[in-house]
């Protein structure tokens, strides 16, 4: 039975716009916790199950890969180990709410696809599996072995396993990760698209390059000790809140935080922590100690002003500013990158920041005054075109002062989704190394292919041409959360099968293949027993700390299976009973996947032990280990030269961004309040400044179509509610996925093939 779940749609009509807040958290955050776990949980199962969220005898947060404390590093958990988003994620996975076969028999397909995401998300948790035969109208109940021989059926007719797509998102464990890369591999493609591609691909290319590892160089003792942070292209008072924690102890030993960003958002304004008096009753704690509004995609003239300044101010008092020892025994390519920025266009840095230049010289002072400075960004400089050389420039930056690699300093790119990390860690990735592969070949006897698959954006071009056939998803929202919509949807349909892994429902099972079948798995809260008894999983957070995680409550339905399972038994069915891989075994033992992972993924060594460490272990990371960066091409770190980039904005047009509201995380939509900037009720507003709204002759208040303007032809989004707000000029705003319609799936980042959904040229036309 479906239990309190809505029974209308969202009705835009009652959208509220209120003032945007000048902090964030405090008692509303408490509150909502507490409210959203009450309506989807009940009181008690509430109170059961956040106790054991982000503990160590408990479960990893199903939202964002921020890291908890470590014994090792001297601190302690919480009590409560979470924040409002994941006390929300939490929520939305142990509801009490059901979707069974009486509710696909009730709604058909056409129906649900009305619906919006909100809508399908607070429906409940799927209990059983189900098939959408081809020309059918419902979803129908299917048992396991009939889905999993349809789909073998169908992988094995296909002309060569090229024509098969297997999709990953990021709350994948790293068990199921690794048996996942293992099934697609033994089928014969590297066809292993993820939402890294979407989201970090950019981050993992520029510091695979400048640093020789595509993962960041700091712990969570770092942020805590840290003198400086520079937050760039980031919102953790939405996207991570429990950054907010760590901010506020940085402030409280003393450091300073820029930050960077078109909008300004509450959290690094003023933090309210609910878990002190001080943020409960008291004023909070200030966070930025300069927010420097920039504009979209102004962010790599901003770091080649910050390293022009800190060289011309080296040679004007030699040995004061760079860390010369550091540049000279450990980089590579130092002179080139300060002869190309001997000279600074500063008319075209102040064109593409908008910023006082007084401001960005106090900025490059602070940076001089600093012993240990930390670098953090997200989205909002991965999804550009030159995002990868803007990361690089950070790079720059950093080793300019030589701050990669001791306590306090160092690289972050905080990652979004909870495993996003150790999946690409455990094998999901199109082009993983050759080492990798051959330790996968060697351990299991198989043949392992060397051709590099296709990513996210190439596998929704492969879907179009006819290419991509067969479309496999564990977990995620492929449809919500990729590019282009119209144009992937259309990628989808022409697909022969597509088959998706899930918890609730979303929009990809109404944007189907021909056949579509629907798997319904355990979610991360809950308990795994299988064969060899009750099971528990690992993933990797933001910071590389692998770490255990044990679902503690009972399952949304007895005829659910683990992700690990549903891998294992349709491997089965694929390759039969006596291939050379032990799927069987795997399914009922994650220890057996465990030794495997231990012989094949680098820094794994002894995983079944180390895991079941109190904080799990730490994988290697030789630039913030030992200031070695030996996975570069000359085995130092490497200063790049790139030329000044950024988005021109013709007259009558904007620059968009997609964002989250703060009641999502991802493409899960939580609720209808974005209470951050003011908006109740609703979700397809557009933030405008002012100033644009007065040169463009709109008001806040009226609705709009936005229409992107690409090479192919325009782009049209309808009916958007104009908010009037403090953003960059030229700059604009909407939530995902009701704006991604507007990004072309060929407007990708270079090098990364990462969707440029951060700077989107847009019209906005008067809605009929």
């Amino acid at each position: 039975m479906n239990r309190d779940a809505p029974t209308n749609d969202v009705d835009e009509t009652e959208l509220a716009v209120g003032k945007p807040k000048g902090w964030a958290a405090g008692i509303p955050g408490v509150a909502v916790s507490l409210l959203r776990g009450v309506e989807q949980m009940g009181a008690g199962r509430t109170v059961h199950t956040l106790r054991l969220l982000n503990q160590r005898e408990g479960f990893d947060c199903p939202g964002c890969a921020w890291p908890e404390p470590r014994e090792a590093d001297g601190e302690q958990r919480k009590l409560a180990e979470f924040c409002e988003n994941g006390a929300k994620a939490v929520a939305e996975e142990a509801t009490k709410r059901r979707v069974g076969a009486d509710f696909f028999a009730r709604h058909s397909v056409a129906e649900l696809a009305e619906k919006t995401d909100f809508w399908l998300g607070q429906q409940g948790r799927i209990t059983e599996p189900v098939v959408l035969r081809e020309g059918a109208s419902h979803y129908e109940p299917i048992s396991w072995d009939e889905a999993f021989a349809l789909t073998a059926r169908t992988m094995n007719g296909l002309a060569e396993p090229d024509e098969a797509i297997f999709y990953t998102s990021g709350r994948t464990s790293n068990e199921a990760a690794f048996v996942y890369q293992l099934l697609v591999r033994s089928f014969g493609t590297n066809n292993l698209p993820d939402c890294s591609n979407m989201c970090h691909e950019s981050s993992g290319a520029a510091l695979a390059e400048t640093t020789g590892i595509g993962k960041g160089s700091v712990s969570l003792a770092d942020i805590h000790r840290s003198d400086l942070i520079v937050v760039v292209g980031q919102n953790p008072g939405t996207n991570h809140p429990r950054m907010l924690s760590a901010l506020e102890e940085a402030k409280k030993n003393g450091a300073k935080i820029v930050a960077v960003n078109p909008l300004p958002e509450a959290g690094l304004m003023r933090f309210k922590n609910p878990q002190n008096v001080r943020g409960l009753v008291g004023k909070g704690t200030p966070l930025a100690d300069e927010f420097a509004q920039i504009k979209l995609g102004g962010d790599l003239a901003f770091f080649q002003a910050l390293g022009h300044l800190l060289l011309s101010w080296e040679t004007a008092a030699p040995g004061t500013v760079l860390d010369r020892d550091f540049i000279d025994g450990s980089t590579h390519d130092f002179a080139a990158y300060a002869e190309h920025l001997r000279e600074l266009d500063w008319e075209q840095v102040d064109e593409a920041t908008g910023l006082d230049r007084e401001q960005i010289v106090r900025i490059a002072r602070m940076l001089v005054d600093s012993d240990r400075t930390i670098y953090c960004w997200a989205m909002g400089l991965t999804q550009h075109r030159h995002s990868v050389p803007t990361i690089k420039e950070i790079a720059n930056v950093a080793l300019l002062r030589g701050m990669i690699g001791k306590p306090g300093a160092g690289l972050c790119p905080v990652r979004g989704h909870s495993n996003v990390q150790g999946d690409r860690t455990m094998g999901i990735w199109e082009k993983m190394p050759e080492k990798f592969l051959e330790r996968l070949e060697d351990e299991f006897g198989i043949p392992v292919p060397r051709k590099h698959g296709w990513d996210t954006v190439d596998s929704i071009r492969a879907m179009r041409d006819g290419k991509g056939k067969v479309f496999f998803a564990v977990g995620g929202n492929f449809a919500s959360a990729t590019p282009d919509s119209e144009l992937t949807a259309a990628a989808l349909r022409s697909c022969e099968l597509t088959v998706q892994v899930s918890t609730k429902l979303n929009r990809s099972h109404l944007v189907h293949g021909r056949t579509a079948l629907i798997l319904p798995t355990l979610g991360r809260t809950e308990r795994d027993q299988q064969a060899g008894g009750e099971q528990f999983v690992t993933v990797e957070d933001s910071m590389s700390v692998v770490h255990s995680s044990r679902g503690r409550l009972e399952p949304a339905g007895d005829r659910l299976l683990s992700e690990v399972a549903i891998v294992c038994r349709l491997a089965t069915a694929l390759f039969g009973a006596d291939h050379a891989v032990p799927w069987r075994d795997f399914e009922g033992d994650y220890d057996l996947i465990r030794d495997r992972i231990s012989r094949v993924v680098d820094g794994c060594a002894d995983y079944n032990a180390r895991v079941r460490l109190p904080d799990g272990f730490v994988l290697p990371n030789a630039p913030r280990d030992s200031r070695e960066f030996s996975g570069t091409k000359t085995g130092k770190a490497t200063f790049t030269a790139s030329e000044l980039e950024y988005p021109r904005i013709p007259d009558g047009r904007l620059l968009l961004q997609t964002l989250r509201s703060h009641d999502q995380y991802n493409t899960t939509i939580y609720g209808l309040s974005d209470r951050y900037r003011g908006i109740e009720d609703g979700r397809r507003v557009v933030f405008v400044s002012p100033a644009d709204l007065a040169a463009l002759g709109f008001a806040d208040g009226e609705y709009v179509d936005i229409v992107s303007e690409w090479a192919d032809g325009d782009r049209r989004a309808e009916r958007f509610r104009v908010v009037e707000y403090p953003t960059a000029p030229g700059c604009a705003a909407a939530y995902f996925p009701e704006a991604n319609s507007l990004v072309p799936l060929d407007s990708v980042a270079k090098t990364s093939n990462t969707p440029v959904s951060k700077s989107i040229l847009v019209r906005l036309e008067a809605a009929n």
